[in-house]
Formats: C-alpha cells, structure tokens, sequence
C-alpha cells in the first residue's frame, strides 16, 4: 500500500529551494519592521483601529 499521497520519491525539497524559503522570511521580517515603524507615527498614533493606540480603556 503506497498510502493517501501516493509513491514516496526520493526529490530534495528543502536544497533546490533554501533560497526562496530565506527570501520569503527576509521579506515577511522586513514588511513587519516597516508596519510596526508606520503604526508609531504621529498619524496613526491615536487611530482607534492602531492595537498601539493610547486612548485605550483600563479594565
């Protein structure tokens, strides 16, 4: 029986396609650093929608 996914190959994934899976963490790190930088400007500081706004409500 081969099971749900059919033959198991012997194909490297994780050597022809190291490159892509850094860059893909590179460019997730760098989109996160630069939405974190916009939330804290003077624009959005107090924007109700901003998880960082200061009017929040003590519970």
């Amino acid at each position: 029986m081969s099971g749900l996914l059919g033959k198991k190959w012997p194909v490297p994934i994780m050597k022809p396609y190291w490159p892509f899976f850094a860059a893909g963490a590179l460019v997730a790190y760098g989109i996160n650093s630069f939405q974190n930088v916009l939330m804290n400007t003077d624009e959005y500081k107090n924007d109700p929608r901003n998880p960082n706004a200061r009017n929040k409500k003590e519970h």
